[in-house]
Formats: C-alpha cells, structure tokens, sequence
C-alpha cells in the first residue's frame, strides 16, 4: 500500500487511528489531536520512534481513521477501542493487582470498620490503599486501641437482642453497643474520630494514648502502658511519612513513566491525610508512552479517591480532568507542577520508575538491553545498513594547549573491548585547536588499517566523535583523505545531539540507543583525561628532577619507571632510592635532601 499517497486524504481533526495487520486485525489504537500529524510521524522515517515502534511498523498492512468532535471524545473512543479489540501494542493494564482500603458506612446503626480489597458505589466512606512498611492490619490495631468503636461483625443493625458485653469492653475498646451500653449518636460521634484520623489528623490520637499510658502507668498496669507505648512508636512511624508542605487533608495521586524503547514502567506514589502511604510500579510493553491512555484505564479499575493527580507531563491534561471529574461525580485537579513539594514527589516517582526500569528482568537479560538490544535500537533509529557491532569512538584532551593527547577506545556489541583501546600524543597542532587535534588522531588511525595491530586493523562500523558539527566535519575531511568508506556521527553534550551529516538527531532521552552513545562517549572522555594527567604528571616530575644534582634523563628514566610518581619518589628514604638502577648512595642523597 502507497502509505504516502493515502495520508494525503486523512483529516487533521481530532480523532483515533487504529494500525491494522496483513489478516485485517487491529494491532494498535491511538489518538490524536491533529490526525494528519501524528500519522505522518509513522510513516515517515524518524530516528525519533522507539524500537517497538519500529517493530510493530513491520506489521503494519493498513491504517484507519475515527474523526471525533473532540480531543476528550478522542481519549474516550481510543480507551473504548482497546478494551473491545486489546491490540497487541497497546497499553493493557492488568487486573492481577488489588489493594487494601478501610470501609467505613455511616449509614449503619453502629459502623464498623473493615477491611476490603474492592471499591464499590454504596455511599460508603474508603480510605486508602495502603501499600508501604505499616501494614493496614497495624493501623487498625492502632485504631481499636485508641477509639471505643467495635471490630466484631455482629448484625445490630435490626436486632433487639441485648447481648453481654464482650472482653474488649472490659479492655476499653469498645463502647459496646451489642449490649446497648452507648446510644447511636454517641458511637458515631466516635466513629467520627476514626474518620478524622484517617484523613490526617494525628494529634488526637497521640493525646489519647499518652493519657492512657500514663493511667495505666499509675494503675501498676505496665503490660496495657507497653501496649500503648508501642502504638505511640506505631504512630510516629506515621506521622514521619507526614509531607510537611501538604495539608493533612491533602489526598494525592502522583505518577510518573519511564522508558527505554522496549519496556515502560509507571510508578505511583499514593498520598493520603497528607501521608505518603503507598507506592507500585506498573510494567508495560507499549508502542507508545501514552499516559493519558493508561490513567484512563487505571481509574476504570481503581475508582479515583484523591483529590489530586500530579504528573510530569500530561498533553491532553485538561481532558483527562473533564473525564475524571464525570466519573468521579466530582472536581479532581490535574497538576503538571514546575517546583515546590509536588515537583519533588513526581521527582521521586520519576526516581522510582527508573530504579524498576533498570532492575528489570535477571542480570543476564539487563546486560543484554544496554548490550545486544541498544545496538540494534540504535542501528532501528538512525535507520542503519549495517549494525554498529564495533563502535570507536575519539576525544581530546589538553590543559591550554599543553600536553594535548587523544583517545580511541572500542565497544563491541554493546560492551568496552579495552585491549584494543589506544592514545596518541598530539604531534602537528600548535596551540588550542580540538579540531585540527581530531583531523590529525584520525588521519593517524586511519593511516594503519593495513598495519599487524588488530585494534587498528579492524574496520569499525561506527566512529564516535565527541562534539557537534564542527568536530564532525574535519573528522570527516580525515575519512575523506584515507578514501575510507566509514559511517561517523558525532554527539554534543549540551542537548545530546546526535549529527550524521548538519541536521541535529534528537534520540529519545531514555531510549537504550543513547544510553550506549552516552557510556562509549564518556568511557572516551574518560581514557583521554587519565592519558593526559599522566603525561603531564610525568613532565611535571621530569622538570622538577632535573634542577637536582646528579640527575640526568636516565635517571630521570630509571626513577620514574621504578616509583611510577613523583609522590613516591618524594616519599622515598634514601636507603630505598639507592635500589634503583643508577642511583648511587651521593644521587640518592641529593634527592632525599631535595625533598626534605
């Protein structure tokens, strides 16, 4: 199919567009804002497509196209579609997960508290989930050691039957309504209390359990003050998870997503009361990082208790807010903070996705992603003949000009090969020129292609200069003297750049494609700086040894080749510097006393 030809005819309405296979089946939906836009990022030929875009692009056979009224009837249609057809490619959150919440319903005679896994529409109060290191068991202990209100399951509800007391009344944590002891007003009042504590505020309980344990204290009864003691520890251990910038009644959903072409995590951070509660990474294979469409998904299966959804980046945000809102029956922010402490927890959900993404999987499968994998991406996105198996990649390093030296160090398929890494010493450039510097280091390099050395006799598939357009074209003036057909790319550092001829290359920021132009780049940089250091350490020694008497270039030689640093022969006694070859008992003197 002439692809070109049919994106002439799409719309640049809002809409959804679904990919469809060879057998007619759909294999993707998305949306759009502008329709002709976001197909023409498919079919035309980016080094900006994930390597799951560009594998499920092989797929591809046709395309077809839904015009929406709008951009939140596209968010819907598109989160309609997938549940209908569940394409291969896109976002499908599973219902492997449930959480624990805290159900409350003031509409009983005499509320209990219990514990569900299962949100339902039944006027009932949820709080929750909770997820983290205090378990929700421990924070209802903690509720029925210091609120009267009963934890049994009884139906009081119609009953008349006046029943005895049970121990917990005799313990003083129930009021003991099953023996109508407290009327409805008074235990609910009470279980107001409760409510007020799970929304965050802590300092009532804290009052209560420090009256008690020193009543029970008096009372000689130390077992029930270690009892509240321990839940006092209990609740401190809360309260430090307290966000100091938030409300107490702050109830917040933060999510941030990563990436690496393959796989994508989305970690979320629950703040309740004004807490940080809980926290989960979800794992996906997507083609796209869309996520809006898995935030729709989330609160179709997780009915939306917080008040607020904060994430890095939302482009459809104010869609997203209008659909929460209908099925929420309520007003939800969506926040896309710039600073302050909701800037700082998206920081630490983007921290925590990151850690998941790069943990994923056994040792053995992550070394092959930043391996085998990103040499494949890299070779998807640029859109290669051939795969970067070996890479070689230059740098130069110098202090104002002095001591200039370069550096060539090889990756194969994805990792270091340091036998065949090699420095040169600058020998044609005067002063500060870094370019005449890499014209010279790979005219050098190129120059030995025929040579014995295997390091140099190799032919690579990918030379890597360290630098932008300028670097690039006297690195290319070098190839073009050796009559050498070799790809070369060049990568700045300020935006991470990536240039094959004067058009800039911008590769996803967490894709594994960059990852490893980054690690040969660095490892390059790295190499030079260590060459030169140690060039200019030895020189300085060099100048510093020859105003002592008796010492002369061989020496000078012997010395530096036997201590390896000027350091070490400063430290050394006498007795030790007559060890080395040509120092006589007189030299060795001289450059003790030298030194001391």
């Amino acid at each position: 199919m002439d692809f070109k030809a049919k994106l002439k005819d799409v719309p640049s309405n809002p809409g959804v567009y679904m990919m469809l296979d060879t057998d007619g089946n759909i294999i993707y939906v998305g949306k759009a804002k502008n329709l002709k836009n976001r197909l023409r990022q498919y079919f035309y030929v980016s080094a900006n497509q994930t390597i799951k875009v560009a594998t499920m692009m092989q797929n591809v056979a046709d395309f077809r196209y839904i015009i929406t009224a709008s951009e939140i009837d596209a968010l819907l249609t598109e989160n309609n579609l997938i549940k209908k057809h569940t394409p291969h490619y896109n976002i499908l959150l599973k219902d492997d997960k449930s959480y624990p919440f805290l159900r409350i319903n003031m509409k009983e005679k005499y509320p209990t508290i219990r514990l569900v896994r299962k949100l339902s529409n039944d006027g009932a109060r949820y709080f929750g989930p909770y997820m983290l290191s205090v378990s929700i068991k421990d924070i209802l202990d903690l509720i029925h050691t210091t609120f009267k209100v009963r934890d049994c399951s009884l139906p009081l509800e119609k009953e008349d039957k006046v029943r005895r007391p049970c121990l917990n009344h005799h313990l003083g944590r129930c009021l003991a309504p099953c023996a109508r002891l407290v009327d409805e007003e008074e235990y609910k009042n009470e279980m107001a209390k409760v409510i007020s504590f799970l929304k965050g505020n802590d300092r009532e309980v804290e009052t209560i359990l420090n009256e008690r344990m020193n009543e029970f204290s008096k009372d000689g009864n130390f077992e029930a003050a270690i009892i509240c003691r321990d839940k006092l520890k209990l609740l401190n251990k809360l309260v430090r998870k307290q966000i100091s910038a938030l409300p107490t009644n702050s109830n917040v959903d933060i999510f941030a997503m990563r990436s690496d072409g393959l796989k994508m995590v989305v970690n979320w951070v629950v703040v309740r009361g004004g807490k940080v509660v809980g926290g989960d990474n979800f794992i996906q294979d997507a083609v796209d990082e869309n996520l809006s469409s898995f935030l729709v998904q989330f609160y179709q299966k997780n009915s939306p208790l917080c008040d607020e959804v904060v994430v890095e980046d939302l482009p459809d945000a104010k869609f997203f807010e209008e659909w929460l809102r209908e099925i929420a029956g309520r007003r939800i922010n969506v926040i896309i903070p710039k600073q302050g402490v909701r800037a700082q927890l998206v920081d630490m959900a983007g921290v925590n996705a990151s850690d998941c993404l790069e943990k994923m999987g056994t040792q053995e499968e992550r070394k092959k992603l930043r391996t085998e994998c990103a040499v494949t991406q890299l070779a998807e996105l640029l859109n290669l003949s051939v795969l970067p198996n070996r890479i070689e990649a230059y740098d130069i390093s110098h202090i104002s000009g002095t001591d200039k030296v370069s550096s060539m160090v090889v990756f194969e398929n994805g990792e270091p090969k340091k036998a065949h890494y090699r420095k040169f010493k600058i020998k044609t450039v005067e002063g500060i020129d870094d370019f005449a510097c890499m014209r010279e280091t790979l005219s050098r390099r190129l120059a030995r292609l025929d040579g014995d050395d295997e390091s140099f006799s190799t032919v690579p598939d990918l030379i890597l200069i360290d630098g932008g357009k300028g670097q690039l074209s006297f690195a290319k003036q070098a190839l073009k003297e050796s009559g050498r057909d070799i790809l070369i790319l060049s990568l700045a550092k300020r935006e991470e750049e990536v240039f094959l001829d004067n058009t800039p290359i911008l590769l996803p920021r967490d894709s594994l494609a960059l990852g490893l132009l980054q690690r040969v780049r660095d490892e390059a940089h790295r190499f030079a700086v260590t060459f030169h250091k140690n060039l200019r350490g030895k020189r300085m020694a060099i100048s510093v040894l020859q105003d002592i008497e008796g010492v002369g270039a061989k020496r000078i030689d012997a010395l530096y080749k036997h201590y390896k640093s000027l350091e070490n022969i400063k430290s050394a006694s006498v007795s030790e510097l007559e060890k080395v070859e040509s120092i006589s008992q007189k030299v060795a003197e001289n450059i003790y006393n030298y030194f001391h």
